[in-house]
Order: C-alpha cells, then structure tokens, then sequence
C-alpha cells in the first residue's frame, strides 16, 4: 500500500515535483547495486524480452523502447506463432523505434515454456501474457534476477495470489525493479489530485464510489483445428481460469484507485453479479457485470460498479466524498467549499504508459531508486478476486478469506488438448472454497 510524501503542506506543481510523488506513490528501495553498477550515468544497452504478444504487450514494447536509445527487444515469447510473427512484423514498422527492434529468428519462443527462454535472454522483460500465467512467470524472473514491467491483474485465484506475494517479497530483497502495469498511478493528474486528497483537501474521507461502465471486448472465434485449450487461450477474456473475469482483469482500475483514494485495502466484501447480455457459450463463464461493497477498517465503505453491456450508457468515474467536499478521482477536480481545485485543462504532460516505463528504465540505470510496485499489485488483484469470490457464491467474504482461499483454478496439465471446464457460477449454490 501507498502512503502520501512526509510534507503535506507540498502539491505537485512541476515535472520534478510529478516525478518525486510519482516515484512516492510506486514504492521505492535504496539504489539497486546492479543497476548502478552496470549502467551508471544512463548509459549502457538493456536487452529487454516480451512475454504475450497482445495488443498491451506490444504497446509496452514500444513504451520500453521510446524511453532510452538503448533499449533494444531481442526475444519474443508467446502461446502461438501467428500472434507472435504478427506483432513482431508490427513492431519492427513503427516509424521511431523500429531499429531498435532487434528479435532473430532463434529468439522467437512459442509454446507454455516460451516465457523461460525470454526471460533467460533479457536483462529486463516485459510480462504482458495471460493473467493466470503471471504468477510462474514473475517467480522465474525474480529467480533470475531480471528487472521487471508486470502487466494487471497478476493472479486469477488464491494460490496464484499467494505465491505473487512471495515473489514480490523475494524481489525487494534483491533490489529488483519491479513496476506494475495499474497505469493510473503513473498518471500526472491523477497522482496530483491524490495528492490533493492525502493532503486533506475534502477532509477525512466517509465513502469512495467507482463506476466502470463500458461496452464489450472482442471475440476471436473459433476454427475447427483449435483445441479447447487453444480456443480458450485465444479467447482468454471468457473464461475466469485465465482472465479472473472483469472485475479482475478491466475494473481492477478502479478498483485500485479506491485503495489509492484511501490508503488501505478493504477487510470484507458483499459483492452481486451476472450475466444478462452475454449468455451464449461462446462467452465463456464470466459473469457481464458486478456491483460491489467494500468495507475498510476504518469504517469507510466503497460502492463499486462494474459491466460490458453493448448499447448501454458508458461511464468510467471515480468519486470520494470527505467531510469538506469531494473529489472526481478519474476527472480531476475537488470540490470543497472555498478550496475548490481542477487540474489545467491543456497542461502537457508525458502519458501514462510511458511514463510507467521512464520510471521503471530510469531506476535501471540509476536514476532514481529501485522501483516495487508488487505489493499493491498483489493487493489490487486480490481485492477483485474477493469481489468476484463474493459475486460468485452470493456470501460476505473477509480479506482474510480471500488469501487463504484453496480454490485452484490451473488445470492439472498445460498441453494443446482438453481445457478447464467451463461451469457459470450460481450465488447461494456455488461454494466458497
């Protein structure tokens, strides 16, 4: 969890100032010895691997690779060749760091091994693969000592929750970098605004509304050569082994901003969800939309919703409300009596995908301390997964509960074959495990 700079009367009113809360916000450790070490003065090439060739990792390619002429992509890693050749191909055209693309043929990996080989070929990766497998996937890179960019959600259930946690523990004792992909808190009027908030702009907080109310994702069929494992992969989204369902894998935003808002993770849940437009098979088992009720220890609740819902109002908002006004957390402006804020409309400032990604190679090469974000990754992840958990079996969950969770949703083997099978679940029948 994030706790506010030590200078409350301080808001962020310059890049320098963004960057020092921005850093703040991350979670930092003393200089990490290697990254001084082997690239002191912002100098020096790092080979950087792509594991999950999708539309968010070749975006964060391009994002690693726009921060330093030196970064160079050198491996690629992925469940299929077609994905793989096709981002590659992408990649290697993008008009300002296609040189800097450098993939041969022997560093293209494909297969459920494909992330140990890229790994073992990088100094920093990229893990933008499905979400279940994010877990082996962060423990291989810790274990072999490479700086990290971790995409969300970073688990689909508790054992995966559980061994993230460790590793990211693991991470932190070797100075690892390790920034995580819950792009908001690298966000410029974001990180100003909470600012704002931690300083006691609306006063202690009461309540946090969260709304995330979008249309829904795409659909990549299905060929009568796939497997059920490869249909499923392919179509990840569907099926809650794989992508945790929405509430982990799209409102985890959110969600996390709550957690942000309020420096604190929740104790409990009640949660309620289901499907009413996507019902058809091919959808998988996630539910199509979630409403949630957090409770927080101290004594705050959070009021959350979450749908996909084709031909239906959008809307992505976030409000808290404090004893001296409130706070538009997506919007950007409080309002609080005679203290009323708004962050300037025009004010440039770098994005929230790059900037992510600046951190993270700047503390690489020693410009900035080593970077963790894991534990409000694992955090976030998991305050979705209760929120899910509760949804699903209709019951009032606690934190505690959530972790400890037995529930094991890896399929006994991985192999291009039979998959997981697919039930939807049914509150008051299905069970907590």
């Amino acid at each position: 969890m994030t706790s506010s700079p030590s200078d409350p009367s301080r808001h962020v009113s310059s890049r320098r100032d963004f960057l020092r809360v921005s850093t703040a916000a991350s979670g930092v450790l003393l200089a990490s010895p290697l990254a001084a070490r082997s690239h002191a003065g912002g100098n020096g090439k790092l080979r950087i691997g792509l594991v999950g060739c999708g539309g968010r990792g070749t975006g964060a390619a391009l994002n690693a690779l726009r921060t330093h002429p030196e970064n160079v992509l050198v491996a690629m890693g992925d469940a299929f060749t077609d994905h793989l050749e096709n981002k590659l191909s992408y990649l290697q055209k993008d008009q300002r760091c296609g040189a800097q693309v450098q993939v041969d043929h022997a560093h293209r990996f494909v297969g459920f091994d494909a992330y140990k080989k890229v790994i073992d070929s990088a100094d920093v990766v990229l893990l933008c693969a499905t979400p279940h497998f994010r877990p082996r996937h962060l423990a291989y890179a810790v274990d072999k000592g490479k700086h990290i960019f971790a995409e969300k959600p970073c688990a689909t259930d508790g054992p995966g929750i559980r061994s993230v946690a460790e590793t990211v523990e693991k991470a932190r004792k070797k100075k690892l970098n390790l920034v995580a992909g819950l792009c908001y808190r690298y966000h410029e009027p974001k990180v100003e605004t909470m600012q704002r908030v931690h300083d006691g702009a609306i006063g202690d907080i009461v309540t946090v509304q969260a709304t995330y109310h979008a249309s829904q994702l795409w659909h990549r069929g299905k060929k009568p050569d796939w497997s059920e494992m490869e249909y499923q992969i392919r179509n990840w989204l569907y099926f809650n082994w794989l992508s945790g369902d929405g509430i982990t894998e799209q409102h985890i935003h959110s969600l996390d901003k709550v957690a942000w808002v309020l420096n604190d993770f929740p104790t409990a849940v009640t949660a309620s969800g289901g499907r009413s437009q996507r019902t058809q098979e091919k959808f998988g088992n996630i539910y199509d939309h979630f409403s949630t009720v957090y409770e927080f220890k101290g004594g705050q609740k959070a009021f959350c919703s979450w749908r996909q819902w084709d031909g239906s109002a959008r809307d992505v908002s976030d409000f808290a409300y404090g004893t001296r006004g409130m706070a538009a957390l997506q919007g950007h402006w409080i309002k609080a009596g005679g203290g009323d804020w708004k962050f300037p409309r025009g004010q440039k400032h770098r994005g929230m995908y790059d900037e992510e990604h600046v951190a993270l190679f700047d503390a690489i090469r020693g410009k900035r301390p080593v970077i963790n974000n894991g534990d409000y990754l694992w955090k976030s992840t998991l305050m979705a997964i209760m929120g899910r958990m509760s949804a699903y079996t209709g019951k009032r969950l606690t934190w505690e509960q959530a972790f400890n969770s037995k529930e094991n949703l890896a399929p006994e083997t991985y192999a291009w074959g039979d998959a997981p099978e697919c039930k939807v679940a049914i509150p008051g029948v299905t069970e907590f495990v």
